[in-house]
């Protein structure tokens, strides 16, 4: 029995951010019951990142909607709507991620819905909360990224603005949305209280850069200076970051300076005994290590730093990590099959209970798919 067995979830959600919360709810055990408007259902159906089709639709949107049910129904109509409101009534969780003003204009707003499920934890995501000049803005990703500082420190000095190479604000915030629903949930096993649970993409990718800003904020309010190479962290000192050798990349955390020229035969490192001057002095320091590392292989140095516990890694991309031996034991790609047969691959839940995987074959649903057993399991009666 997986921990959320029998919580209900109604997901009026679309895109990533909330989407990616059901999802990790619904691996957890939890039955998502996902809203969708007729003919088009959630834009991310077809929302393209590649040219890969599956099944008709986009990969993304069978990569984060598998393990759902799909619900058919239009809230502008009288006659969908009550029966949305009457899953509503029925649900341990209401999941939304509309722009502030839209859901009150739908009359399902957490005022309207707790009267009529006063035990219900309603948890909303929105781009940038619901007051102050950016209320309105779209919560999409890369705009988010780019407001929030994020792509200021990435990258090395003489770039500009570097964003991360994945959709990291939404599926930040999908996670929080998931820890508040937890707290609520549990929060209501004691005390039989529902309660509303907002998360904003902002706020969370805020949240992710708690180290830099308090840096930030400690010395002063001086502006971030990323390294002029060898980039991994806008503010940690040498040797930490990612360098070239004969053959490949590989990256070096955090170590001693003079230990390291030590190691590597560098004798040039061992002027910098102050660690202090491995701050001060990073990017001539990281030039000095990067022009010794490319003498040599990825195999020779780790040979010589991981005996001495230093933290050290080959720079892999996907498909030597696939063909590793450390990725093949965790197992996690599973295959799940749709309603009409089609089968495909795609990571699974990696949280582990009780010595188990939470793993699923399910996948995502066509569009409307479950709408008729639903009306005769929990509306119709």
């Amino acid at each position: 029995m997986k921990p959320l067995q029998d919580i209900l979830i109604i997901d009026l959600s679309q895109f990533l951010s909330a989407p990616s919360a059901t999802l990790r709810l619904a691996d957890l055990g939890a039955r998502v019951i996902k809203v969708e408007r007729p003919e088009t259902g959630d834009i991310c159906r077809h929302l393209y990142v590649s040219n890969v089709i599956m099944n008709g639709e986009s990969s993304i949107f069978r990569a984060i909607n598998r393990n759902k049910e799909s619900f058919q129904a239009d809230l502008k109509d009288a006659i969908d709507k009550q029966r949305v409101l009457k899953l509503i009534e029925k649900a341990d969780v209401l999941v939304h991620n509309f722009r502030p003003g839209v859901i009150e204009r739908l009359g399902l707003d957490y005022d309207t819905v707790k009267k009529i499920n006063p035990a219900i934890v309603y948890g909303d995501v929105s781009g940038y909360g619901s007051e102050g000049p950016w209320k309105s803005k779209p919560g999409q990703d890369l705009l988010v990224q780019s407001l929030s500082g994020l792509t200021w420190i990435n990258g090395k000095v003489s770039d500009g603005p570097v964003p991360v190479g994945l959709a990291v604000v939404d599926i930040l915030t999908g996670a929080h949305l998931v820890q508040g629903i937890l707290a609520a949930l549990l929060k209501r096993s004691k005390t039989g209280e529902g309660s509303k649970v907002s998360v904003s993409m902002m706020e969370s990718i805020i949240d992710f850069q708690f180290e830099s800003i308090t840096t930030y904020y400690q010395d002063g309010g001086e502006p971030t200076v990323r390294p002029a190479s060898n980039s991994a962290h806008a503010y940690l000192g040498a040797p930490y970051g990612v360098y070239k050798t004969t053959q490949g990349y590989m990256a070096l955390a955090m170590g001693a300076i003079p230990f390291l020229g030590e190691l590597l035969g560098c004798e040039a490192l061992k002027n910098y005994p102050e660690r202090d001057s491995w701050f001060t002095k990073r990017d001539e320091i990281k030039q000095i290590l990067a022009n010794h590392l490319a003498t040599g292989s990825v195999e020779k140095w780790l040979s010589i730093l991981e005996p001495a516990d230093i933290w050290c890694a080959k720079v892999m991309d996907w498909n030597e990590l696939f063909d590793h031996d450390g990725f093949k034991v965790l197992e996690m790609i599973q295959k799940v099959q749709m309603g009409d047969g089609f089968e495909y691959e795609t990571t699974r839940c990696p949280i582990k209970i009780d010595g188990e995987y939470l793993t699923s074959t399910l996948g995502s649903p066509a569009l409307g798919e479950h709408t008729d057993a639903i009306v005769n399991e929990l509306i119709s009666k």
